[in-house]
């Protein structure tokens, strides 16, 4: 699948995003949204890896619990708004 569209800018999507969530999953227990971005699994920086090494680190038979640290669009846009029109010192 490309993200390529005609006509449009090309932009670089670099990192992992949720794209699809199965009812009843993992992903849907973990209160998991589509497109927020895993920046970590157990540790492990997964903010430039290929969509097949994510897919590896994240179906790892061996490991039972999973750590994940993820950013979501809606609390970045949240963050952003309260600071309103706070300016740095």
């Amino acid at each position: 699948m490309s993200n390529f569209i005609p006509g449009q800018p090309l932009v670089a999507v670099v990192g992992i995003y949720v794209t699809r969530i199965t009812p009843g999953g993992p992903a849907e227990t973990a209160d998991l949204r589509m497109g927020d971005k895993i920046m970590q699994v157990n540790g492990y920086d997964m903010t430039m890896m290929t969509h097949d090494q994510a897919r590896k680190r994240l179906t790892k038979k061996n490991e039972d619990v999973v750590r994940l640290l993820v950013t979501r669009k809606s609390l970045e846009e949240a963050v952003k708004n309260s600071m309103g029109g706070y300016q740095r010192q």
